[in-house]
């Protein structure tokens, strides 16, 4: 049986796997400057194991940490301005911020993180916020618990998810009083829980008299106003490609496995780099699988690279390593699911849990089943 652990890990709080320590870092504002992207690629080259992580949370991950090599690592990025002062302000901070933000958004960004650092709340591990109030909102899709958006008429508002309406923001601070409110509201009762499901319940914050503007349409690689969004092959990198990047000045982190990157130009092929819209990997998602994670019954990245140009158009697959399906938890048209044989269970148009419509087929029959 696969175990939920119910935490991310971070960098002051490191969570073991099967290829070594992972350690995540939390980029402030959703962006790394220069400096810091070679002292992110530097430290992933010489403690761990030199792959680097892209998050649904718009974080990264340094993975293959070694035990003896994390206090250098540390020390590294603390000297690169990456690491939270404490544990408690490192779990805190979940803020995703656009990364078509204007500098108003960065100001408000930039507050709620003090806030957050500075407050005493105990919220879940996997609380967030989202600061997404551009023109249309780029976010909506992306786990988040309290968001910060526009309204119709423009003014910003402050809106729980799982509701369809918010309230107009005058202050930051008024984002905390909306996460005690959950507190008060036992939304989190053995320390687990998230927004959405309390409003489930038919919990109400006050006012709630706001309607925030549709959602935007999906966005792909390519150019963009701000320079190119460049997608990573299932969310990861090595060091050298992020150092590559770094050329071209600061690096804003996505939730969607992509960077924005300030070139206006195509960039040169890079290793795990995707720049075509078209290319199918985009519609593959895979987690780590085996033996890099302790609880993946099989490789799954090497098969869903094979499986990748034989995908009907716009189809989305899933190769997940256990009926966990941390890479993809979302329904596919296609889903692999590794099992403790080795072997894979096949469910079409539903998750890595779901009742498999094929059982135990091994990686050379599964192109005949597709």
């Amino acid at each position: 049986m696969s175990r939920i652990k119910g935490w991310c890990p971070g960098a002051l709080r490191p969570m073991e796997s099967g290829d070594g320590w992972i350690a995540r870092i939390k980029p402030r504002g959703g962006r790394i400057t220069s400096a810091q992207a070679n002292a992110i690629a530097s430290a992933a080259m010489r403690h761990g194991n030199g792959l680097i992580d892209l998050t649904s949370r718009a974080n990264l991950q340094i993975r293959g940490i070694a035990r003896d090599s994390y206090p250098t690592l540390i020390a590294e990025l603390r000297d690169a301005g990456l690491i939270d002062r404490d544990i408690g302000a490192e779990t805190r901070r979940n803020v995703i911020l656009s990364p078509f933000a204007d500098a108003r958004a960065e100001e408000l960004a930039a507050r709620l993180e003090q806030l957050l650092t500075e407050c005493d709340l105990e919220l879940p591990a996997k609380f967030g916020f989202a600061v997404d109030c551009g023109a249309q909102r780029v976010l909506s899709d992306t786990p988040a618990d309290i968001r910060i958006e526009r309204g119709e008429t423009g003014d910003l508002i402050l809106r729980a998810d799982g509701c369809e309406t918010g309230n107009a923001l005058l202050d930051m601070e008024q984002a905390l009083q909306l996460a005690r409110w959950f507190l008060d509201q036992h939304g989190a009762p053995d320390g687990r829980g998230r927004m959405k499901a309390l409003i489930a319940t038919g919990a109400r914050p006050r006012g709630a008299d706001l309607r925030p503007v549709p959602s935007a349409a999906p966005l792909s690689v390519g150019p963009v106003p701000q320079g190119r969004l460049v997608a990573l092959e299932f969310g990861q990198c090595d060091g050298r490609t992020l150092a590559a990047l770094a050329r071209y000045g600061s690096l804003r982190m996505t939730p969607w496995r992509m960077l924005l990157v300030p070139a206006f130009d195509p960039l040169p092929g890079m290793s795990h780099l995707i720049q075509s819209p078209d290319d199918p990997r985009l519609r593959v998602y895979a987690c780590s699988g085996g033996p890099a994670c302790p609880q993946g019954h099989a490789a799954t990245r090497p098969l869903a690279r094979d499986l990748a140009p034989h995908l009907p158009k716009g189809a989305v697959l899933h190769v997940s390593g256990c009926s966990k399906g941390c890479g993809w938890p979302r329904k596919a048209d296609i889903t692999l699911t590794a099992t403790p044989s080795g072997f894979f269970d096949l469910v079409r148009g539903g998750t890595a849990s779901d009742l498999p419509e094929q059982r135990g087929l091994s990686p050379a029959t599964i192109s005949k089943a597709l």
